[in-house]
């Protein structure tokens, strides 16, 4: 039986996020639904990264099994023509059976905070950007992303009463880059507690509008309080770009 791994970009808008929900649609109900009609198998799949409700994805994986004689990279466009258009899978290829693409080493997560920085709201950008229309100095807040770079305690970063079995996360980028009225935070690491992002991106927000000065971010990480960090900004800025598997891209199984 193949294991099966799907490349997936979607739109949260009208999803209450990744994860099976009994009173609500998520994106992975609806990808199971389309595996029952195109195999007739009652396919759960596992997902790498459990997206917020409104959160949008480029690049999210997930696997599943299969007795299915379709070939792997075949399952991209079977799927597609079964999926909602807000919904698509990019890539299908067969992986090694014990790949789990959660506790994989070597494991790399991309995230970008897209904040749209015009003095009047582009309506266009309303459903995949943060408005913010009062200036923000982006040199300050590339200055602040230094002090995350690294192996820290992230538990000022995580929501409230969220349970892990530790709040310490490796991050191996983290930079803010302006596009004209736009502005891009993007962040890569090993892995990331819930809300870790959105905090993030708030905290930066108030070092951008001058409230905190850069070497504050370093301050509320070594606090380890929560309620030191700034606010939870809005899903729809978020994007979840890629997921990297440095061991299995190396020997070339992925």
């Amino acid at each position: 039986m193949p294991r099966i791994y799907l490349k997936i970009a979607y739109d949260g808008t009208n999803y209450a996020g990744w994860q099976m929900q009994k009173n609500a649609l998520g994106v992975e109900t609806v990808i199971n639904q389309a595996l029952l009609k195109l195999t007739g198998e009652e396919i759960v799949i596992i997902g790498a990264s459990r997206t917020d409700s409104g959160v949008h994805a480029l690049g999210n994986v997930a696997v599943f099994d299969t007795c299915s004689t379709i070939p792997p990279k075949r399952f991209s466009y079977a799927l597609n023509s079964l999926l909602p258009m807000d919904i698509r899978i990019l890539e299908s290829k067969e992986v090694p059976k014990e790949f789990h693409p959660r506790y994989t080493k070597e494991i790399r997560k991309t995230y970008e905070y897209r904040i749209d920085n015009s003095k009047l709201e582009n309506p266009l950008q309303r459903l995949y950007s943060y408005h913010v229309h009062v200036d923000l100095d982006d040199h300050k807040m590339n200055e602040a992303c230094k002090y995350l770079l690294g192996t820290h305690d992230f538990a000022s970063f995580c929501a409230a009463h969220t349970q892990v079995k530790t709040t310490e996360r490796t991050i191996y980028q983290a930079e803010v880059v302006r596009q004209g009225d736009q502005l891009i935070f993007r962040i890569q690491g090993n892995g990331f507690l819930y809300n870790m992002v959105r905090l993030i991106t708030g905290t930066l927000l108030r070092v951008g509008r001058g409230f905190y000065e850069p070497i504050k971010v370093k301050e509320i990480l070594e606090k380890r309080n929560r309620e030191l960090s700034g606010p939870n900004v809005p899903p729809q800025g978020l994007i979840l770009v890629e997921i990297l598997y440095g061991n299995l891209e190396k020997e070339n199984k992925l």
